[in-house]
């Protein structure tokens, strides 16, 4: 099963927590996890998240303005956000593709601005108010019924195979040939439902299961690996470690 690496917190960090759970079994598929981002104590300096590209798109809540929320997708490179000095995000992740809603909703920058949209995600986010995030998990689970029952999300039968079969994947004609499409039919495909390319997307899926040290299978030597790598994040692998831990 795909699990994307959380993204980049230093180390130094010491304040600020991330903590994910994941979905009921309903949601195999389509959720990947709960997940909250937020600091423990207000810090000196402003904080610099790293988003590392996984092709997942998140329902995110701001808990310190709750008008605040957003469906978001990250690029196809590292992105870094400057999140100041005290935050609280709480989130849902989907798989990639699992988002079916109109390409618009998507915000892929910071998200700062109130929600105008016509989904329910204001008073989501006010109903997590002040709860715990034990206690917020079963709001989500609520949220993501809503838009799984109004088709807003659901598993994609594309996606899904492509990432259980990934080691199988060389090129993007293999990728074609495995989900059964032509080159044109799955490059239409994946745009439209993840927003990237067939060689970006598999790009993005490539440097997902490095993290987990087996880029032999996925890159041709580890020159290639490590030039793909500071492409994506910015950093050698040695210097992202060493700086975020993973």
């Amino acid at each position: 099963m795909y699990s994307p690496v959380k993204d980049g917190i230093e180390r130094s960090a010491k304040s600020v927590r991330f903590t994910e759970v994941k979905p009921p079994d309903t949601f195999q598929h389509i959720v990947h996890s709960y997940w909250e981002l937020r600091t423990e104590a207000a810090l000196s300096e402003d904080f610099h998240y790293q988003v590392i590209p996984d092709a997942c798109v998140n329902i995110l809540f701001n808990q310190t303005n709750l008008d605040i929320a957003a469906i978001t997708a990250a690029p196809a490179s590292a992105m870094v956000l400057n999140l100041g000095k005290d935050f609280h995000y709480v989130g849902i992740q989907l798989f990639p593709g699992a988002w079916r809603g109109h390409p618009s909703e998507l915000c892929r920058k910071l998200v700062d601005q109130p929600y105008t949209g016509t989904l329910p995600l204001v008073v989501t986010n006010r109903r997590l108010a002040s709860l715990s995030f034990q206690q917020q998990a079963p709001i989500l689970t609520t949220l993501a019924e809503h838009l799984k029952m109004s088709g807003l999300i659901g598993k994609n039968p594309i996606t899904s195979k492509i990432l259980s079969h990934v080691f199988e994947i060389h090129k993007v004609s293999d990728m074609a040939k495995l989900t059964g499409l032509s080159t044109r039919q799955l490059q239409r495909s994946l745009k439209e439902t993840t927003g990237f390319t067939p060689h970006d997307f598999l790009k993005i899926i490539r440097l997902q299961y490095s993290f987990g040290g087996d880029f032999l299978n996925h890159f041709a030597d580890q020159s290639h690996f490590i030039h793909s790598f500071r492409r994506a994040t910015g950093h050698t692998p040695e210097k992202y470690k060493k700086r975020f831990g993973v």
